[in-house]
């Protein structure tokens, strides 16, 4: 029996946008379902259960960010958010207010389609892998037993610099962003200390070998977070 395409709804008040997002992800197989307001958007992520919604910072009802927060108090459907606003505060308060990813327009499609690849991998209704283990060739990490290996060898790490790493790693693919790796790692009252979590990144590259102006596995997104590199994206 063939599994069911999955679904995308986009959010988007621009024609050409959602002409171009419909051509694309039907040419990908995914089933699309289009909306160009606010209004019409969350009558049909209630409706139509979409696996994944793609939502423009930018609509003529109401911003992006309040569709965002009005989901959010039902569902928990993996949201991509557009917009050609590119400043850090923008990334930042979209991750932090729930959002699953964001890209600035114009974009182009195959890093889209990278990106929704690594939301659907768990969403919802689907039993989240639990990915425990990954190496490519040169870097080992073995969660259960809490070691990392580059080139085979063991890699000397502190506790801060691992539960970076393990913290990146579990969200593969996906941007982390600053205040969640220091609230998670440091704690809530050190959420603005972003020059704790640069000492440690810098080490732990250093360590891995990874330069940050062409990343293998750590790459930044300014001002945002950052993201674990596993080939995909």
């Amino acid at each position: 029996m063939t599994a069911a395409a999955p679904c995308v709804l986009v959010i988007d008040d621009e024609a050409q946008i959602r002409k171009f997002l419909d051509i694309g992800l039907r040419a990908e197989g995914y089933e699309v379902v289009l909306a160009a307001n606010a209004s019409e958007g969350l009558a049909k992520a209630a409706t139509r259960t979409p696996d994944v919604v793609i939502l423009d910072i930018g609509l003529p009802d109401r911003e992006g960010h309040e569709v965002l927060a009005e989901l959010r108090q039902w569902s928990q459907v993996p949201v991509l958010m557009l917009s050609v606003r590119d400043s850090e505060s923008e990334k930042v308060r979209a991750l932090d207010a729930g959002a699953n990813d964001y890209v600035t327009k114009p974009f182009g499609i195959q890093e889209l389609m990278a990106r929704l690849r690594a939301l659907l991998r768990n969403r919802p209704g689907e039993p989240e892998p639990i990915q425990q283990r990954y190496d490519d060739g040169h870097l080992a990490i073995d969660l259960a037993r809490r070691e990392v290996h580059l080139d085979g060898q063991p890699l000397a790490l502190t506790r801060k610099e691992y539960a970076v790493l393990a913290m990146l790693f579990r969200h593969a693919g996906r941007v982390v962003t600053q205040q969640q790796l220091l609230r998670e790692i440091w704690g809530a009252t050190h959420v603005q200390d972003t020059h704790y979590l640069r000492i440690v990144l810098g080490k732990l590259r250093q360590k891995l070998g990874d330069d940050p102006a062409t990343p293998r596995w750590l790459k930044t997104e300014p001002g945002v977070g950052y993201r674990f590199l596993t080939g995909v994206l």
